[in-house]
């Protein structure tokens, strides 16, 4: 797939205010400080499109960034920062349980994994979370360039092993790297896959 046009579209406190045209949605989420800014804006060649910082949990919000007019690249605020008060980390599980359970425009999930260390329980819970409710989804795994390629390989093992004690049939997984683009194409593909298949669907 070729990225001709990347554009912000709306920030939104909840699913209620998210775009209502229809469009499909690939969902972007990962514990803070993950990458996932970074790869955002590696996928879109848009330098910036996606702030990133350097203080976890400044996403607060459902952003929606229009791709090539035809759907949307979700960023959704990251789990997992402690620091953040109960009743900040409660309004953010309502959001999200109610953005993934009651969004029908959401076609896709892409849970960012750091491929740097073994698997961690607010991951693994949270890809649990998304199988349990038959919400689609692939696991990314990023900063690929950080760490030598035994210790990610390793990790992603980990992983599988960790998954396997619940899944019948793992979900798909990709490897990146917001350095290198590695993995771009292949993530950008399978987007265009799935919008293929619902074109075909529509027939």
């Amino acid at each position: 797939m070729k990225i001709s046009s990347a554009q912000f579209a709306i920030s939104s406190p909840n699913y209620r205010k998210c775009p209502q045209d229809g469009r499909p949605e690939y969902a972007f989420i990962g514990r803070s400080n993950v990458g996932k800014s970074s790869l955002i804006n590696m996928l879109t060649g848009v330098k910036g499109l996606a702030k990133t910082s350097g203080r976890p949990g400044k996403t607060q919000l459902i952003n929606h960034f229009l791709i090539n007019n035809e759907w949307y690249l979700v960023d959704l605020p990251g789990y997992g920062y402690a620091r953040t008060s109960k009743s900040s980390r409660e309004a953010w599980g309502t959001m999200i349980r109610d953005y993934f359970l009651k969004r029908e425009a959401l076609t896709n999930t892409y849970v960012l994994v750091d491929s740097r260390i073994p698997p961690q329980r607010i991951d693994l819970e949270f890809i649990s979370f998304l199988g349990s409710n038959g919400v689609p989804l692939t696991i990314v795994f990023t900063k690929t360039d950080k760490e030598k390629q035994r210790e990610v390989m390793g990790n992603i093992k980990l992983m599988k092993q960790a998954l396997s004690e619940l899944w019948e049939e793992l979900p798909p997984m990709l490897l990146t790297s917001s350095l290198t683009g590695y993995g771009r194409e292949a993530l950008l593909d399978q987007i265009e896959q799935i919008n293929q298949g619902l074109k075909t669907d529509t027939l």
